[in-house]
């Protein structure tokens, strides 16, 4: 796969998988525990549609979210836009000591 589409997202540390939907949720690249993961793919397509509708900005510009983090017991799932693609990283959350 060329690094321009993954765009570093296979460097990110401690991943345990990623994937790189187009704007419409097909992917376009998986790896790891979300390989080949239509089922959360076409879940997080459909929250980054949802979010990208919500302006929560107190001024009158239109801001659209940066990031979306989903934290789970375990795992978290990073979810980035750009260049008109979602980002999905999946991490493991690290017990404290």
């Amino acid at each position: 796969m060329t690094s321009a589409l993954l765009m570093g997202i296979d460097k990110i540390p401690d991943q345990t998988g990623y994937f790189v939907l187009n704007h419409e949720g097909a992917v376009l690249s998986s790896y790891g525990e979300l390989e080949n993961d239509e089922r959360t793919a076409e879940r997080i397509t459909e929250l980054v549609k949802n979010a990208l509708r919500l302006n929560l900005s107190d001024t009158d510009v239109e801001e659209k979210f940066k990031r979306i983090s989903l934290n789970y017991k375990e795992h978290t799932l990073l979810v980035t836009v750009s260049n008109q693609k979602i980002f999905v990283v999946k991490r493991p959350i690290k017990a404290e000591a």
